[in-house]
This record gives structure tokens, sequence and C-alpha cells, in this order.
């Protein structure tokens, strides 16, 4: 029974590194993918050894399987937690919101308006770069302002200047 206690958590530690390190990678964050990479074989070495070692049963192969798909949902509530990366938000509205913009602003925001033409009328479009932590908070606040506005967020690989670089390179100092 013990053995079985083991497999299981051995799952638990090893899926959630497994789903960090692909995270990671796409992310171009290569050394902590490294590091995690080495870990996660370590730990799957060590457990699959233990499921195939013999001794066990179709039920240790069966609490591996089970282990493989909890550590997958555990890895990506990780993931979420850490929300690592940057978002970059599109937000479409009818009209132009000052309020919207300037309280967005106030709480850190960079915000670009763009005026476009709409089927009956110009359509306001907001762009928006902000950490992926933030992205509940900018939707929260958007839907407080513009409870109709219509909001695509995208997660980019990579950007170049800015508001947020600046920043960034601003609060180094």
């Amino acid at each position: 029974m013990q053995s079985i206690i083991l497999i299981l958590i051995l799952q638990l530690v090893y899926v959630p590194f497994l789903t960090l390190r692909t995270i990671f990678l796409v992310k171009n964050i290569t050394f902590l993918a490294a590091i995690f990479g080495m870990v996660e074989m370590l730990v799957y070495v060590f457990g699959l050894s233990l499921v195939f070692s013999g001794k066990q049963s179709i039920f240790a192969m069966v609490v591996y399987a089970f282990g493989f798909g909890l550590g997958i949902f555990l890895g990506a509530k990780i993931e979420r937690k850490l929300a690592i990366g940057y978002v970059y938000a599109t937000i479409n509205t009818q009209s132009k919101n000052e309020e919207l913009v300037k309280f967005l602003r106030n709480e850190g925001f960079a915000v670009t308006i763009y005026v476009g033409e709409g089927r009956d009328s110009n359509r306001y479009k907001y762009e928006i770069l902000t950490k992926r932590n933030r992205e509940a908070e900018l939707f929260q606040i958007v839907e407080q302002f513009e409870p109709t506005a219509f909001i695509i967020s995208y997660e980019p690989k990579s950007f170049k200047g800015g508001f947020l670089v600046a920043r960034m390179k601003a609060r180094q100092k």
C-alpha cells in the first residue's frame, strides 16, 4: 500500500513539473525549463520503476494513470496562479468612454485608443498590454464601466518597447 501512495505522490510532483516545464519553454524561459526538466525526469524514472518493478499490480498502473490526470489538473492550477507573461487585450465599444480610459490609466494600464468605422456608426477600440496576473482585474473594470463591451485577449510571445518596457526599466533603477 505504501508503494501505491508513493506512486500517486510522485505523479502529483512529476506532472505539474512537466506542465510548468512546457510552459516555461513556450515562454522562452529556458533556464527554469531545464531545471524543471531534470527534476521531472528524476521523479519520472523513479515512479516508473516502482510501477514496473514486477511487484506491482494492475491497480498500481491505474493509480499511476489517475495520478497523471490529477497532476495535469494540479499543474494547470499552479500555472494559472503564477500567471507568467503578458496579455494583449482589445476592447471594442460603441462610444468613447473617457471615464473608463481615465480609470484604467490611473490603475496603471496603458491604453491606446483607435476609432473605426462600424456598420452603423463609429466604434472605439482600446488596446492594452498588461501582465497576465492582471487580466481578470482588467475584465472586471471594463465590465463595470462598459457591460456591453466586446473583449478579446491574446498572449503575445514577444514584444519590444512601449509603456510596459519603459516602466519596468524605471522600476529597476
